[in-house]
């Protein structure tokens, strides 16, 4: 088989696997960027939980799907640009509008809260999308994804001390330095690792953030939306 066979054969294997209605709906739900479990994924195609599964599997045969697992979850996103371009693609021939992701997470766990113990929700997700796009932080990938974690760069290493935090003795702890951490509401990711905490660390002592008694969720206070948009950009 030449090679221009080779990429025909390829190219009608992840057609038909796109092409089955129940299976179209599942990749263009996750378009929107946010991870899903396959509970909502059978609920959003209109299958039942072992039919999903199936599906699941031959979309990520197709590599059109990856799988994050977190604890007992296991959350399925998209596996890259290259596959939310070719679904927008396809979309503006077909046409249609599609619904976004809704989160029912209460309002005062979603903005901001700990994630065991580093800093989750929108504020969490938020950082972690202004550190990657700073350059900060760089990608570092093992053969498993649920391995894959971050590096800093040399300008990450500068702005993350320039903050209070002490790279060398964070790299040093007995626990993965930097990962992204599939948030719970967002269903995006924040900065989970010895980094993550370093981070809640800092915003705790400087008091952009304070913990409610009796739970997870934290309070942005009025110093903290101050700092969080002249030091990132970001707006709460």
């Amino acid at each position: 088989m030449d090679v221009e066979t080779h990429t025909d054969v390829a190219a009608s294997a992840v057609a038909a696997a796109i092409g089955e209605p129940a299976r179209a709906r599942m990749l263009y739900c996750l378009m929107d960027g946010h991870a899903r479990t396959s509970t909502e994924l059978a609920v959003v195609a209109g299958v039942t939980p072992s039919t999903a599964s199936v599906h699941l599997h031959r979309l990520q045969d197709a590599n059109l799907l990856k799988v994050t697992v977190q604890g007992k979850h296991r959350f399925y996103s998209l596996e890259g640009r290259e596959v939310a371009n070719t679904l927008e693609g396809l979309s503006v021939i077909a046409g249609g509008p599609r619904n976004k992701f809704v989160a029912t997470t209460p309002s005062r766990l979603r903005a901001a809260r700990t994630c065991y113990d580093h800093l989750a929700g929108t504020v969490g997700v938020a950082l972690h999308d202004r550190f990657t796009a700073m350059g900060w932080l760089c990608s570092s990938k093992t053969q498993k994804d649920s391995e894959r974690g971050y590096n800093l760069t040399q300008a990450g290493e500068r702005a993350f001390e320039a903050l209070g935090i002490d790279i060398v003795e964070a790299r040093a702890l007995r626990r993965r330095f930097a990962y992204p951490c599939l948030d719970w509401s967002e269903r995006r990711p924040h900065v989970g690792g010895a980094l993550g905490a370093a981070v809640l660390k800092i915003a705790l002592k400087r008091k952009w953030v304070v913990q409610e008694l009796d739970s997870r969720a934290l309070q942005v206070t009025g110093l903290g939306r101050r700092e969080l948009l002249s030091r990132f950009g970001i707006q709460i």
